[in-house]
């Protein structure tokens, strides 16, 4: 059985209840168009150093969602500032486009990365005309340097909480939220597997709840936090940031276990961070990020 007769047979035997539940929902909504036809154009900006889940995630929720003429609902790439391999978490992989010939999306997804001005530029410009464009993780500082948030609320990795709060005054910043969405075109989600959930909100918001749980039904994915408007389901994560026994990542504010960080020493001193762009980061300037 193919993934779409599959996602296609699953859809009589949760009707009934997701139908209810959009009906009660749709107060919340702010639904997005889709195209009159094919599929949504979704761009996920990568660099060398981006991290994998951050984008995979919500790579899967998107590929995985067929709408109800049983045609795939979303059409997925990758843009970067060149064709040239990168590295994510030990994967390789070549992006499809670059900023200057990538195809105009309606969704753009930013992950945990470095950025560059051509990337801001080229984010800048495609959300003019974009649906919706949303940072994951620490993505979300790309995002804030875009100017794009500014006077608006967001939110990040719980561990990077304190860092981007006395970065961008001029962002509000909302702990302990899963998402946060800034209006129809702007949203930002929380560490890592929250891009799931943010994903999973943008599918219901372009083809409605039913959809979007049909494509969770499919992925076995038994998280909650999409369903809640609000994105209110991180609250652990506001008075909890670290975790007895880990390394605080000195650029992000991450918890990182010793077995998994990677590490640099520095004036005696061993650091551990939870991603090469932010070991990058700190060797370029470690004074920066100790004072």
């Amino acid at each position: 059985m193919t993934r779409r007769t599959l996602l296609t047979a699953t859809a009589a035997g949760i009707a009934a209840t997701t139908l209810s539940r959009a009906a009660e929902s749709s107060e919340d909504q702010k639904p997005l168009k889709p195209p009159a036809s094919g599929p949504v154009p979704v761009a996920f900006v990568v660099s060398d150093g981006a991290v994998l889940i951050d984008f995979a995630g919500p790579w899967e929720v998107f590929n995985n969602t067929i709408t109800q003429d049983n045609k795939p609902a979303f059409r997925l790439y990758t843009v970067s500032n060149n064709t040239k391999m990168i590295a994510s978490s030990g994967l390789n992989l070549i992006p499809d486009y670059t900023f200057a010939n990538a195809p105009a999306p309606k969704v753009v997804v930013i992950p945990a990365q470095s950025d560059n001005q051509e990337m801001l530029s080229w984010i800048r410009k495609t959300a003019e005309s974009a649906d919706l464009t949303m940072s994951v993780c620490t993505g979300a500082f790309v995002l804030a340097n875009t100017g794009l948030l500014a006077g608006k609320a967001a939110t990040t990795h719980h561990g990077a909480y304190g860092r981007f709060g006395m970065q961008y005054k001029d962002i509000r910043l909302k702990r302990g939220f899963r998402f946060v969405e800034a209006g129809s075109n702007l949203a930002s989600a929380g560490g890592l597997t929250s891009g799931i959930d943010l994903a999973m909100r943008v599918v219901e918001r372009y083809y409605g709840r039913d959809t979007a749980e049909r494509t969770a039904f499919y992925m076995e994915y038994q998280g909650t936090g999409w369903r809640d408007s609000s994105g209110a389901a991180n609250q652990e994560y506001v008075k909890k940031t670290a975790i007895a026994g880990d390394l605080t990542d000195p650029v992000c504010g991450m918890s990182i276990p010793p077995a998994t960080a990677l590490k640099s020493t520095y004036q005696g001193t061993t650091y551990g961070f939870c991603s090469k762009t932010c070991k990058d980061r700190f060797d370029s300037d470690p004074a920066s990020f100790l004072t």
